[in-house]
């Protein structure tokens, strides 16, 4: 963006935010805001403009157990229960896993236990050939779309931490992305997720979820992660499984009296 570009969206003079980007005027806190609000910065990094100008941060950072959070636990608690029998998980600005419902355990189940050790990186388990990767049928192509996606999120952040990630995970072995036309409507549409469970193939497809107006910067970075399936069979599968499930914790007679 040409610092014209920004001074016309923010409605600052050009002059001015010369005078600031040269340090020849010291910006207000409304300012700083303005521009970052309009450079699409994370809170965080708004957070430490404001400090880099003298100015207290604006948005503050709570952990997600804090009191004052207790509206969106819940709104992710209702998310995710009311996402069975189908996978659904919520992770954080770095793809650390930070709840999900049971039926996450279908993609956890064969992973490594030091994948699964605390905390657990959603992308790491998804790629690493202990974890997800030897079970999904289409793994470059999954592949492929998640270091977009990892490389589209570190870019607009900045974030090292997203930065070493990604070259962490260029490193896993995966294939190449086949270039032939798909030959089913489903993936000339977009990407699904073909796993392999047991002898059956599932299919998914993806739905991200994120907080419309986060003003907590714990929050910003917060996303569910909620998978659905994307033919019959995978339904019937999962409704199955979850039935044999509830049947092996609840099993008939017992409590009686």
């Amino acid at each position: 963006m040409s610092q014209l570009d920004l001074s016309i969206e923010a409605g600052v003079s050009t002059r001015h935010l010369s005078f600031v980007e040269t340090g020849r005027s010291r910006p207000s806190p409304d300012l700083i805001l303005r521009l970052a609000e309009h450079l699409e910065m994370p809170l965080a990094e708004r957070n430490m403009m404001l400090l880099a100008g003298g100015y207290a941060p604006a948005y503050p950072r709570h952990e997600l157990s804090d009191p004052e959070l207790a509206p969106v636990r819940a709104a992710v608690r209702q998310i995710l229960d009311g996402h069975r029998p189908y996978p659904a998980l919520l992770v954080d600005q770095h793809w650390h896993l930070v709840d999900a419902n049971p039926a996450v355990a279908l993609f956890t189940m064969d992973a490594q236990p030091h994948l699964l050790t605390p905390p657990i990186n959603v992308l790491r388990l998804s790629l690493h050939p202990d974890g997800l990767a030897p079970r999904i049928v289409n793994l470059p192509e999954w592949r492929a779309h998640l270091l977009k996606r990892l490389h589209q999120q570190a870019t607009s952040t900045n974030d090292p931490i997203l930065y070493d990630l990604r070259e962490e995970l260029r490193g896993y072995p995966g294939g190449d992305v086949d270039t032939t036309p798909a030959g089913d409507v489903l993936s000339r549409v977009l990407v699904p997720l073909r796993y392999r469970h047991g002898d059956q193939e599932l299919s998914f497809v993806s739905t991200t979820t994120l907080f419309g107006t986060p003003r907590d910067v714990t929050v910003a970075g917060l996303a569910v992660e909620a998978f659905f399936p994307a033919d019959s069979a995978t339904t019937q599968a999962l409704r199955a499984r979850a039935d044999r499930d509830s049947a092996a914790r609840h099993p008939a007679g017992a409590g009686g009296g």
